[in-house]
C-alpha cells in the first residue's frame, strides 16, 4: 500500500494539470465566442446606422432639392360698376398673394404659369372675339420683376356642331350636371424662372375687356421639371436606389477611413491588419472565419499556443514517465518512516 502511494501523488497532479488545461482553454474559447458575439452585434449596428443615416439623407435631398410641383390659388376679379347704366365700366382686375413669406418658387427652377378662366357660351362673349389678360408679377417690396401680356378667346363652333353638341349633352343640361361653357386656358409665362434678389410675392391680373362674361377664375403655376428633378419625380424608385447607394459607398468610405487612424494609425496595429488580410485570403476557411474571430486569434496566436501545447505535452510525457518509474529504496524508506 504504501509502496503506490508516490504514484497515486504523482497521478493527481498529471490530471489536475489537464483539468486545469481544459479549465483554460475552455474560459478562453468562451472569452473569444462573447467578444466575437459583441463585435458582430456592434458591427450590425454600424451597418444598420449606415443604411438608415443614408436613407435619412435621401430623403432630406430630396425635399430640399425637389419644388412643389404646382401651385394653385383662386382669382376673385373686381370691376367698377357702371353709376349711369348697367354693366361694367371698368376692366376685371385681382390681386393674387403667393405667400406672405419671403418667397415661394425655388430659385434657378423653371415654372409655367397659366390662368384658368371659366367662361359661359353666351351670346355676349362669343360676339366678345379676342381680349387680352395681363399680368404683373411684384416682390415684397412693391417692385416690378415681370409683366406679361397673352391673348385668347372662346373655341369656335359651327352651328351644326353646336346642335349636335346640345342635343347629345341635354340630358346632363336639363339635370343640371353640365352646363354650356368652356374653360380657356391663358398661358402667361411658359419659361419664368425666379429672380434671387427679387422673389415674387404678389400677382396683380387684369382681363382688358370690359363685356366679358366669367363664372371664375384660377391661377396654377406649375413647375417644368428637367434633368435630375426629372428623374426624381418620374423614377422615383430608381432615383431613391442611386441615392441610397451613393450615400451608402461615401458613409462606408468615410467610417473606414476614420476607423482606420483611430485604431490602426501605430505600426502595430497596421502589421496586425495586413497580416489579418493576407491569412484571410490564402487560407481555406475564409469563408468560416468572422472578423475577431476564434479562427483569426489562433492564426496570429499559433507560435505562442504551439509552444505553450508542446510545453504541457512535454510535462504530460515527463509524469507518465515518473508515474510508471519505480520507486527506490530510501524513497520507499522515506515513506514508510513518514506513515510510522
Amino acid at each position: 500500500m504504501f509502496l503506490y502511494f508516490p504514484y497515486k501523488m504523482r497521478f493527481v497532479k498529471m490530471v489536475t494539470r489537464r483539468v486545469e488545461n481544459c479549465r483554460r482553454k475552455t474560459k478562453e474559447g468562451v472569452e473569444l465566442l462573447w467578444d466575437s458575439i459583441f463585435k458582430g452585434g456592434l458591427f450590425g449596428l454600424i451597418i444598420a446606422t449606415i443604411v438608415w443615416v443614408s436613407i435619412f439623407l435621401y430623403i432630406v435631398f430630396y425635399y430640399v432639392y425637389m419644388p412643389s410641383l404646382s401651385h394653385t390659388r383662386q382669382v376673385h376679379l373686381q370691376f367698377t360698376a357702371c353709376e349711369a347704366e348697367k354693366g361694367v365700366c371698368s376692366f376685371p382686375s385681382a390681386h393674387v398673394q403667393l405667400t406672405k413669406k419671403q418667397q415661394l418658387l425655388m430659385i434657378g427652377q423653371r415654372y409655367k404659369i397659366f390662368l384658368n378662366l371659366e367662361m359661359p357660351e353666351s351670346p355676349a362673349n362669343i360676339d366678345l372675339g379676342m381680349f387680352m389678360v395681363c399680368a404683373r408679377m411684384v416682390d415684397k417690396k412693391g417692385v416690378l420683376v415681370s409683366n406679361s401680356c397673352r391673348s385668347t378667346m372662346l373655341h369656335y363652333r359651327s352651328l351644326f356642331l353646336k346642335f349636335l353638341h346640345t342635343c347629345v349633352h341635354s340630358p346632363f343640361f336639363l339635370l343640371g350636371s353640365k352646363e354650356e361653357k368652356q374653360t380657356v386656358m391663358v398661358e402667361l409665362y411658359s419659361d419664368f424662372e425666379e429672380h434671387q434678389g427679387h422673389p415674387v410675392t404678389d400677382i396683380y391680373l387684369e382681363v382688358q375687356s370690359r363685356f366679358i362674361e366669367l363664372y371664375s377664375a384660377t391661377l396654377h403655376i406649375q413647375a417644368h421639371l428637367s434633368g435630375l428633378r426629372y428623374l426624381m419625380f418620374h423614377w422615383p424608385l430608381l432615383a431613391a436606389l442611386l441615392g441610397v447607394s451613393s450615400n451608402l459607398f461615401i458613409l462606408a468610405f468615410v467610417f473606414s477611413l476614420s476607423w482606420y487612424h483611430l485604431y490602426m494609425a501605430h505600426e502595430h496595429g497596421r502589421t496586425m491588419f495586413v497580416d489579418f488580410i493576407r491569412k484571410s485570403i490564402t487560407s481555406r476557411s475564409f469563408r468560416r472565419r468572422a472578423w475577431g474571430g476564434r479562427d483569426y486569434v489562433e492564426d496570429l496566436g499559433s507560435g505562442t499556443d504551439k509552444q505553450s501545447e508542446s510545453s504541457s505535452e512535454n510535462d504530460d510525457s515527463k509524469s507518465s514517465q515518473e508515474f510508471f518509474k519505480p520507486g527506490t529504496s530510501d524513497e520507499l524508506g522515506y515513506y514508510l518512516d513518514g506513515e510510522d
